[in-house]
């Protein structure tokens, strides 16, 4: 036994090297400030931003997607996926125990030797339990099992990306169906308004007041917002349909809440650039894929080196079954084997030079990632500023022509003006009262687009609220 311990001893040293580079994070640039920070920010990245908005219908349907998105089963299976692929990677690292067992009855020619070596015929029994077991000297079973945890991590990160952009893409598909909804509103009302004064000029054509001209006039503005109509239904009906989609359901029609008016403007969260890199799950999807592609290199080169394999079997075999368990039937053997490269004509070089490769793919898709990321918190917070200022200057706008409509009307019937005034100032309160609904839309879109670029504690609180929840931890 002392024997046995002592020739161990130079491969439990050995044992503790692993071949190829240690992951150290890349050093990355990162902006000391965002340049379109909002004074008013608050620390509000780790709440769920979406009840801000005081619309119960809106966290309705967040839950529901969060609970039946197509899209979020299929990020959970491929963390089954990723889990399973690292528990079978990592059963390498382990002793493989497996058992055999076996029965037959053979006849020989008599006229053979094996006849008169043997009971003819003849039967055979065995049962034999065996063990095999790589030792991972050169460290690349650890290097696969770092870049499987990596991949399950990865995994995992993309399945809270998904979270992110699903919880977003309800608000904002959510907002615009509500804009639409007070689009079709204004349309019709405006169409109503129209069609009277068609009537009208029709009436007072009849009896000579006013010109044929006049009456056509009147007509194609009414024609132009009949056709608006239409236009804003299918659009109601095809962003219906796409939020069904989100919500796990068969395409259909959306329950409604608060109008846009009456829906609270959550606070903007504040943040520093470098915290991108920690709330980020693609920032962190992309860092594990580094570390996976890293680990690739170490197993790749440790294909240079031999391999020591250590395997062993016990059991018993016996011509007759009564005897199968008797102690003169025992029967055993162990055996060590050592294999390793002489010429691969560059197979493992090439295996090296493609891990490399990998691995320099995979950072520069990170730092494009991280880059990214600045990117979208910049836009969102800019966007989110000037669509703001742009929502007061819509609302002041539409106030404007409202006069002006209402003075045009009392300078046409006075005579002071001609009907094409009216026209003029019409034409340019319809699309103002639409495009004013659309702006305050985006003025809540921009609020949830900075909560997406941020991430942060929120999307762990909505996954939460999901049901096809991570399986067990990572193992070390």
């Amino acid at each position: 036994m002392r024997r046995v311990l002592i020739a161990c001893i130079p491969i439990m040293i050995i044992y503790g090297c692993t071949m190829g580079p240690d992951y150290k994070r890349p050093q990355v640039e990162v902006p000391q400030s965002f340049r379109y920070e909002i004074k008013e920010a608050a620390a509000a990245a780790d709440t769920q931003w979406w009840k801000q908005f005081g619309d119960p219908v809106l966290d309705r349907l967040i839950e529901e997607a969060l609970r039946n998105n197509k899209g979020l089963d299929i990020a959970a299976a491929n963390i089954e996926q990723a889990a399973g692929n690292l528990m079978a990677t990592r059963s390498y690292l382990f002793p493989q125990l497996d058992y055999t067992g076996s029965a037959s009855r053979q006849r020989l020619p008599e006229n053979g030797i094996g006849a008169l070596l043997h009971k003819n015929p003849f039967s055979s029994f065995e049962v034999l339990a065996g063990a095999a077991w790589e030792i991972d000297l050169w460290g690349r079973y650890r290097r696969l099992t770092e870049s499987a945890r990596a991949s399950l991590l990865a995994s995992r990160e993309a399945r809270r990306g998904v979270i992110l952009s699903l919880v977003s893409e309800v608000a904002a598909a959510y907002f615009q169906l509500r804009a639409l909804d007070e689009q079709l509103i204004i349309a019709q009302r405006t169409l109503k308004a129209y069609a009277k004064s068609v009537k009208l000029f029709e009436t007072q054509h009849k009896h000579g007041q006013v010109s044929a001209m006049t009456v056509e006039q009147a007509r194609s503005q009414y024609e132009t917002a009949a056709a608006a109509i239409p236009q804003i239904e299918s659009q109601i009906a095809l962003t219906e349909n796409a939020l069904s989609i989100l919500l796990g359901r068969n395409p259909g029609t959306i329950a409604r809440g608060l109008p846009l008016a009456e829906i609270s403007l959550p606070v903007v969260p504040a943040g520093l650039p470098s915290k991108l890199l920690e709330r980020r799950p693609d920032i962190l999807q992309a860092e594990q894929n580094l570390i996976a592609a890293n680990a690739q290199i170490g197993a790749a080169r440790s294909l240079y080196f031999p391999s020591i394999s250590l395997t062993g079997a016990y059991g018993v075999s016996s011509g007759e079954l009564s005897d199968l368990f008797k102690g003169s039937s025992r029967t055993w053997n162990y055996t060590g084997t050592v294999t390793g490269p002489i010429f691969t004509a560059g197979r493992i070089a090439g295996q090296i030079k493609q891990a490399e490769g990998a691995k320099q793919a995979t950072l520069s898709a990170y730092e494009l990632t991280i880059q990214s990321a600045f990117a979208d918190m910049e836009n969102a917070l800019i966007s989110s500023r000037k669509l703001g200022e742009q929502l007061s200057a819509e609302q002041r706008r539409v106030v404007a022509f409202r006069e002006y409509e209402r003075l045009s009307w009392l300078q046409y019937h006075e005579g002071y003006a001609p009907f094409l005034t009216v026209l003029y100032a019409q034409s340019q309160l319809f699309p103002s009262e639409l495009s004013t609904i659309q702006a305050r839309a985006a003025n809540l879109i921009g609020i949830v687009n900075i909560y997406k670029a941020m991430g942060g504690g929120w999307v762990d609180q909505a996954e939460s609220l999901s049901i096809s929840k991570p399986g067990s931890p990572v193992p070390k």
